[in-house]
């Protein structure tokens, strides 16, 4: 029996986990059929982890493209369509992406798999990025320069930590549910071993008695360790890097693994710093959310100075 996996109007980070808690209900190798006729919108974080969602499954799941036209264009202008024909069955043929002029597409989804992948990601993106991020974001050269060395970590990770290939997405857009604020938002996803297999493979990582996915989460993103800091005491910083520019221009950082998801939540945001027991997803899947640049008033405190830290599990 194919089980239906429904999309909902909506797709990001957070409205993800729904399609995830129904992927828990399924064996790994029944049918699905993944229904987002009704879905209007979708964060490159959706978009990605709808790919991340396919290369998961024993058998190659079905797939319902939204019926609304303008958001089946976004997505083929995303190259969601184009990546998606060759994990999943799609029940009609979507469309095929056309020049529409203008786009908050940064970066279309892009596959993962070797280190060439990411300099090519990284070049782009570059002089686009600069633009957005100074002219609609009102950031200096500064995070401009920033930017482009957090893409590369991010995609980076995946390149060798994952265990297999991943998927990265860059869009700009005015996120009204929180700031009201033109947002660049970077997703980067992937199904491979996660981030507590990648730390159980590494000599001399201490353990605990509550080691699980959530710790793993702690250790990598918090404290910088990684699998290869052992025999190479200078790797393992780039999720540091990631930590530093996303505390400097008041950002967010999300990282989902296993059943756990680690947040650096920022003032404007009431994200939870950390989630456990969340329904098991292959891989990791990261989040990073710029956000234009306001002046601070008077007596206020500069962006980024209260953002609560991540990861206190105590």
């Amino acid at each position: 029996m194919t089980a239906v996996i429904t999309v909902p109007p909506s797709l990001d980070d957070a409205t993800f986990e729904q399609v995830i808690d129904q992927l828990a209900a399924t064996s790994p190798d029944q049918k699905i059929l993944v229904d987002a006729r009704h879905t209007r919108w979708a964060s490159p974080y959706g978009l990605t982890g709808l790919l991340t969602l396919a290369q998961t499954r024993a058998e190659r799941p079905q797939f319902a493209a939204p019926e609304a036209d303008d958001t089946a264009s976004y997505w083929a202008r995303t190259g969601f369509f184009r990546h998606a024909e060759e994990l999943f069955d799609f029940t009609k043929r979507p469309p095929r992406s056309r020049d529409g002029g203008e786009s908050s597409v940064l970066l279309e989804i892009t596959p993962l798999a070797q280190a060439g992948d990411v300099h090519t990601v990284v070049e782009r993106i570059g002089a686009r990025a600069q633009a957005i991020l100074q002219g609609e974001l009102n950031l200096d050269i500064r995070a401009t320069m920033g930017f482009s060395m957090t893409l590369s970590e991010a995609c980076q990770n995946v390149i060798e930590h994952a265990g297999g290939a991943g998927w990265v997405g860059v869009q700009t857009y005015t996120w009204r549910q929180r700031l009201g604020r033109r947002v660049v938002v970077i997703a980067v996803s992937d199904g491979g071993i996660g981030f507590r297999r990648s730390l159980e493979s590494a000599q001399g990582i201490a353990r605990s008695d509550r080691w699980d996915d959530a710790m793993a989460l702690e250790e990598a993103v918090m404290r910088g360790v990684s699998r290869f800091k052992a025999r190479d005491p200078g790797r393992g910083q780039g999720l540091k890097g990631i930590r530093t520019y996303v505390g400097k221009w008041d950002s967010k950082l999300s990282v989902r693994s296993g059943t756990a998801r680690i947040a650096l939540v920022p003032p404007w945001d009431d994200d939870q710093p950390m989630r456990e027991k969340l329904s098991d997803f292959p891989g990791a899947q990261m989040q990073i959310t710029i956000p234009q640049r306001v002046a601070a008033a008077p007596g206020e405190a500069a962006p980024g100075s209260s953002a609560r830290r991540a990861g206190a599990r105590r």
